[in-house]
């Protein structure tokens, strides 16, 4: 299927608001599984937009951005797996997989925005020493308009002008080449999740963590919403525990405050 001018627009402008999301970190709807939606929301096909989604943010829950590090960008991961599904008739992993490059080129273009925007800092800086509240807005303005700028132009590019190019070259590629991308990105959720796991998994949510797995895993549902209730539920159990541990420990340290105050 081929993407019109309109939808290429539409993926621009989408991703104008994602990117400066990401950019600004405030809602956090730059995740792949939100941009994937919208992806296939606009291309008219919801479904392979959430599959898309889902199989891209496996691989990236690891991925965040810490300090001035930036890692592959979820933006266009999550754009152009759906697109490359889209145009191709790839299935989900085979996409993701083939969608990674355009993920790093952008990861490069913000490294570069980094270092381009060191040189607006000095103003920046005389701004904040003279109390110029305006200085500082424009500073900050200005380069949330060129993050802007660039992730519309680039996600224009890519989905729109470069489409018939990616549909050549998929379709120059061998079948074990293909079938390659398939099992390269039916393994990058496994290793999304291990990394998310490495990070905040601790002694005490292993059980949770068990009790996911073998629903997941051995119990057969129709769709995920039954895991989704049982997640909700312990994550409500879990929270009613520690509040009712906090109130015994902030009445015990009362208590103590006033045995303490009486002698």
């Amino acid at each position: 299927m081929e993407i019109t001018l309109m939808q290429g627009i539409g993926l621009a402008i989408m991703a104008i608001v994602v990117g400066l999301d990401f950019w600004l970190e405030a809602l956090f709807i730059f995740r792949p599984i939100i941009v994937s939606t919208l992806t296939g929301i606009i291309l008219g096909d919801v479904q392979l937009g959430l599959v898309c989604g889902g199989i891209t943010e496996l691989a990236f829950a690891g991925l965040t951005p810490a300090g001035g590090t930036q890692p592959p960008n979820p933006v266009l991961a999550g754009v152009m797996s759906v697109v490359i599904a889209y145009i191709t008739g790839q299935g989900a992993e085979a996409s993701m997989a083939l969608a990674l490059p355009f993920s790093f080129l952008m990861q490069y273009v913000i490294l570069f925005c980094y270092s381009t925007f060191s040189f607006f800092m000095k103003g920046a800086d005389k701004a904040a020493e003279e109390a110029d509240v305006k200085g500082v807005y424009k500073t900050n303005i200005i380069c949330s308009c060129i993050i802007a700028a660039l992730y519309g132009v680039i996600v224009f590019l890519c989905a729109y002008a470069a489409q018939d190019a990616m549909k050549a070259l998929v379709e120059m590629l061998p079948a074990w080449l293909t079938h390659g991308f398939e099992v390269a990105g039916g393994i990058l959720p496994a290793v999304g999740f291990a990394m998310l796991l490495r990070v905040m998994l601790k002694v005490e949510f292993v059980p949770y963590l068990l009790i996911g797995f073998v629903i997941a895993c051995f119990l057969d549902f129709s769709n995920l919403l039954p895991i989704a209730i049982v997640g909700v539920a312990l994550a409500l159990l879990v929270y009613n525990i520690e509040g009712k541990i906090a109130a015994v420990a902030a009445q015990k340290t009362v208590v103590e405050e006033d045995f303490d105050d009486g002698i």
